[in-house]
This record gives structure tokens, C-alpha cells and sequence, in this order.
């Protein structure tokens, strides 16, 4: 993903796309959105490959976010699932 980024010149510091936790959290968000369009008004997906795609792309700015935070993903998710274990869920 670095190396992508850097080849379109996304980490210069006069880039329209500067990789800033801002931008790639919006950009999460609008991408998480896109994967919602594909179950909009069914239970079925219509396009799976489009799906995949989408999907990636949601992939690729957490990846980017966390690294540029310095977070490790495998830790905090790790860390996320052992919270969890521990955690009460009620019923609904």
C-alpha cells in the first residue's frame, strides 16, 4: 500500500490526496458505505466481484489508517477480541 501511495505522489506534502487520518477515515466511512449499496433493497448480492471490490477498498484504507497512525492492526484486534470475550452481551 506505501508503495502505491508513494507512486502517485499521494504523500507529498502539496497532494490532493494527502494521507492524513482525517482524510482516510472519511474515506473508510464513504467506501463502508459503497459495500451497503450492494445489499440496498435485498437480502442477495447481485455482483459479487463488484462486492470484492468494494470490499478490498475498505480493507486498503484501514490498513493505510492504522499504519499512518502507528497502530498495529493485529494487536489492537487481538486485544478487541479478548475484550470481547470477557464481555456480557444481553439478549435482544
Amino acid at each position: 500500500m506505501h508503495a502505491f501511495v508513494a507512486e502517485k505522489g499521494w504523500y507529498a506534502p502539496d497532494s490532493p490526496k494527502e494521507q492524513t487520518a482525517r482524510n482516510l477515515a472519511t474515506s473508510l466511512v464513504l467506501e463502508a458505505a459503497e459495500v451497503l449499496e450492494h445489499f440496498q433493497w435485498t437480502e442477495e448480492v447481485r455482483d459479487p466481484e463488484a462486492l470484492a471490490g468494494e470490499l478490498a477498498d475498505v480493507a486498503l484504507y484501514l490498513l493505510q489508517l492504522a499504519s499512518i497512525s502507528e497502530i498495529d492492526l493485529e494487536d489492537a484486534i487481538l486485544a478487541k477480541l479478548a475484550e470481547n470475550r470477557e464481555r456480557e452481551w444481553p439478549a435482544p
